[in-house]
């Protein structure tokens, strides 16, 4: 049995329905509020002291309210499943920021605690990312080429590897400050820019760059790392002339690390499930690769590649090299902005299945302080990272909290076993590297939903995609982001316009062209648009407009030619009629506007239902004002209905009152029928009364 609704009012136009529902406050009392509001943000209470440090370093709030027996095993094995991942992965990233490898593991270590302290993620784990250091390690191969001859083990290497990573802290540092100074502006929302097919797109794409600068390694060549554009094919290409000159030993190495890998890591990813904690595969390869290179001495007989000296110990502070920021200000900007997306972009996918929130510019803060704080200890960008953090949140952890026991396992390798990684080949690394990018790689089995769902968004995955892997990862991300924009404003410029109808003895209204059981109001033509109206559709908007309506010139003139001449005529009979005493009285000014030479089955009046116009600017308003000159010349009268409060005070302003009844504009369609219906009856039973 289905239900019914009855509804009795009165007609609401928008002056009505304020005059009966808005607020009596005026705009004086609005200011005086706003004043009210400034004053008591700017108040000093220790109660208030006590709340924006609680809001500004999460720690202090969600600390006192920790659950050692619910939370704390669980944060323990997560925290300690993720610190051991982070080694290898944290030294493999390194190789890929063109910095020494222990300079990842410092990158490993200081953003975790300072997320720990400053973050809203709970199942965030930061870190070393492979697409912000393949994008930081382009900038310091720009600006500190290696030299095809250079000994890493000499005074000239190490003065070389202090020059590179100085250029990767100061991008660190200039996009901390970035973060820091978006924070400021509460620039938290700019991350909604880089829309899901945009950095799925792209990510998918710099796996790909990643995987080619990492066949040099897995082949035991010494090449030159190409940047720029088209640097995967000059990259490809160059290891494709070099491959006679390919390393045996380095080759088989890089293929017994794939061999092990893959299907361990496939397996981890099948029976998450069901295993504790994933097998850690990397840190048992680097540790049992190692044990073999040292053995059997392959450095020296062989000549791989290996690691090399490992520092034990905490860095000293030193300041990144500041000179390079002009230099390096461009690729930052795109570093940060795709480091900040992914980090909110996995901190919401998370808080909405944990079913708790994060705060946007909060994390620009967390991520802001991790980045400047970590670059005077020679660390170079962190983000949140993939892998990581959905090995964290499978591992079972709920809070921060285990970002503590992940710093531990780094600590412990930076003061004691960290010197026992120096004969690690390089060949593994890259082998990890290659294989961490599996989520990004199976990110193309997304695509045939895609298709079904959105073409448009399937479109802006390709076009990003291939801007990425052909010319470069900045400008792909870039041309990316601008077609994604360019898509919207298309949209924007060619939304629809239709005519609805009316479903039988109810107050719906749908267009007709889909609902063919709907039938069109007599007499009237009720349109709405399906977007803003600005300066760059308006074009569009007055023609659909003026084909609905038929508002051609030669009938704009025809009409107003006819107007002229039955006023001419209309005056000559008041005068005829007046001179013997007779008087005309047939409307009433409520329902002046029928009074016209328009024929009964032509459309008399034109409803505009602006529900889903969401803003209008000074070019849209002035349309409004010609289109509604523009159907009184045909003698057609304009109404107005849904207008949100900003979109009606800019045609207010625009002047458009001055050219339609400010009593024409309606709370909603319905609203707008009824009085149109209602006048035309009255205007109906009017009658002629002569007096003589």
């Amino acid at each position: 049995m289905s239900a019914s609704v009855a509804v009795y009012r009165s007609i609401f136009t928008e002056d009505r329905f304020k005059q009966a529902y808005g607020s009596e406050e005026d705009n004086t009392s609005g200011n005086l509020r706003l004043w009210d509001k400034l004053a008591g943000r700017c108040r000093c209470s220790r109660r208030a002291c006590l709340h924006l440090l609680r809001q500004r370093v999460p720690i202090f709030n969600w600390l006192p309210r920790y659950s050692f027996k619910k939370c704390f095993l669980g944060d323990t094995i997560a925290g300690l499943t993720v610190g051991v991942l982070h080694i290898p992965q944290g030294m493999a990233f390194a190789l890929l920021t063109s910095v020494a490898p222990i300079f990842g593991l410092y990158t490993s270590f200081f953003p975790v605690v300072l997320y720990m302290i400053f973050g809203t993620g709970r199942h965030v784990s930061t870190g070393t990312f492979a697409v912000v250091s393949l994008m930081t390690g382009s900038v310091v191969e720009q600006l500190v080429p290696r030299p095809l001859q250079l000994n890493s083990s000499s005074p000239e290497g190490a003065d070389f590897e202090l020059q590179k990573i100085s250029v990767a802290s100061a991008v660190a540092l200039l996009s901390g400050i970035i973060m820091l100074c978006m924070f400021g502006l509460q620039l938290g929302f700019l991350s909604t820019y880089l829309s899901e097919p945009i950095v799925k797109a792209f990510t998918s794409g710099a796996a790909f760059h990643v995987t080619s600068s990492q066949l040099q390694s897995m082949l035991g060549l010494r090449l030159t790392r190409y940047t720029g554009t088209f640097s995967l094919f000059k990259t490809l290409g160059s290891v494709m002339e070099n491959l006679p000159q390919t390393n045996t030993a380095e080759l088989l190495i890089s293929l017994v690390c794939l061999a092990v890998l893959v299907p361990v890591k496939e397996i981890n990813t099948r029976y998450r499930q069901r295993l504790r904690t994933p097998i850690p595969v990397e840190i048992l390869t680097v540790i049992i690769a190692t044990g073999v290179a040292y053995a059997f001495s392959l450095d020296s007989i062989y000549d791989i590649e290996i690691v090399g000296h490992i520092p034990a110990g905490f860095p000293r502070p030193q300041l990144p090299a500041l000179h390079t920021f002009p230099d390096i200000a461009g690729d930052t900007i795109a570093i940060t902005f795709v480091g900040y997306a992914v980090s909110v972009s996995l901190a919401m996918i998370y808080a909405d299945k944990h079913r708790y929130s994060i705060h946007p510019n909060q994390e620009l803060l967390a991520h802001g302080i991790s980045n400047t704080v970590s670059s005077f200890f020679t660390c170079f960008p962190s983000s949140a990272t993939l892998a990581t953090t959905n090995i964290l949140e499978s591992a079972g952890g709920f809070t921060q909290f285990s970002g503590l026991f992940t710093s531990l396992v780094v600590l412990i390798v930076l003061l004691l076993i960290g010197p026992l990684f120096h004969f690690l080949p390089k060949a593994v690394l890259a082998c990890i590297n290659v294989t961490s990018l599996r989520q990004m790689f199976l990110q193309f089995q997304d695509l045939p939903e895609l298709w079904r769902i959105s073409k448009i968004d399937f479109i802006v995955w390709v076009v990003t995609w291939l801007s990425v892997v052909v010319l470069n990862v900045d400008l792909g991300l870039a041309i990316g982001v601008v077609f994604s924009m360019m898509t919207v404003i298309c949209r924007t410029q060619r939304a629809g316009c239709s005519v609805l109808g009316r479903a039988s003895n109810t107050e719906i209204y749908r267009p007709l062209e889909n609902h063919s059981k709907c039938y069109e109001v007599p007499g009237m033509k009720i349109l709405t648009y399906n977007g803003p109206v600005y300066y760059g559709n308006r074009s569009f908007f007055r023609a659909e407009m003026s084909r609905l309506l038929d508002l051609t010139p030669e009938r704009i003139r025809s009409r107003e030619k006819a107007r002229k001449a039955l006023e001419k005529r209309e005056r000559e009979t008041n005068v005829n009629t007046v001179d013997r005493g007779i008087a005309n009285a047939s409307f009433s000014s409520e329902n002046e506007f029928f009074q016209s030479e328009t024929p009964e089955h032509e459309v008399q009046a034109v409803l505009i239902d602006c529900s889903s116009v969401i803003f209008v600017d000074v070019a849209g308003a002035r349309l409004f004002t010609q289109m509604c000159i523009e159907c009184q010349k045909v003698g057609v009268h304009v109404f107005l209905s849904s207008c949100n409060e900003g979109v009606l005070k800019i045609l207010t302003s625009s002047g458009l009152m001055n050219y339609m009844n400010p009593q024409h504009i309606f709370v909603t369609v319905h609203d707008a029928v009824m009085y149109i219906q209602q006048q035309k009856e009255k205007h109906s039973d009017n009658t002629t009364t002569v007096w003589v």
